[in-house]
């Protein structure tokens, strides 16, 4: 069995030309690529995780700072990342807008590697038709080798694999990576209502204790 799907990517190579070897290259690291996302927003919205992120939204907005640290004491989300920084420095926007840019990494991560994979899969199948092409004109231009007409024909559609292999692997790649730009964004959404809340909760009480130290 191994050795039958073997010979048929020796085939596939041998028919296609050089190109083709970093077209399996990518679709390889394309695949692994977006099974790590996925495992990864999984995690993130789990019924677990979104009941403890109303919790700690809850907590915030009533300001009970014990009720967030415990909510987010194993909590290695982006949520409770930003929960617990807000609650431990301070609501403050400049501590908001820090904490969130800290989570970015983890929320875009390969997201470049799969927008590279998406426009360099097409160069690389016309790169790859192109001297296919090259080839089967030179083949047409020295009649001292050519035989058969036909040949030049079935060496253009050989060298047409290379697109189909190239739009395959980008078109795979494509819809898992604008899911997952959806994701981060509803992500950034939610972490800024964390935000919301913490400065009406947080922000408030500490403004009262101020307050009240003055007087």
């Amino acid at each position: 069995m191994v050795d039958s799907g073997m010979s048929d990517l020796t085939s596939l190579i041998d028919r296609g030309g050089i190109v083709m070897v970093p077209l399996f290259i990518l679709s390889v690291i394309s695949l692994a690529l977006i099974i790590e996302r996925i495992w990864f927003w999984v995690l993130m919205g789990g019924r677990g995780n979104m009941r403890r992120l109303e919790k700690i939204n809850a907590a915030l907005r009533e300001g009970d700072k014990e009720a967030v640290i415990n909510l987010t004491r194993r909590d290695g989300s982006p949520y409770g990342e930003v929960a617990q920084a807000l609650t431990n420095q301070g609501a403050s926007d400049a501590v908001a807008l820090e904490a969130v840019e800290r989570q970015r990494p983890r929320l875009d991560r390969s997201m470049v590697a799969l927008s590279t994979i998406i426009t360099a899969a097409p160069l690389l199948g016309i790169l790859g038709t192109v001297m296919g092409i090259i080839q089967s004109f030179r083949l047409l231009g020295d009649q001292t080798t050519l035989t058969d007409p036909s040949d030049v024909a079935g060496g253009i559609a050989a060298a047409l694999l290379t697109t189909a292999l190239g739009l395959i692997v980008a078109l795979f790649t494509l819809f898992p990576y604008m899911i997952f730009r959806g994701w981060a964004s509803q992500t950034i959404g939610r972490l800024e209502m964390i935000i919301a809340a913490a400065q009406q909760g947080i922000s408030h009480d500490d403004t009262s204790a101020k307050k009240g130290n003055e007087t």
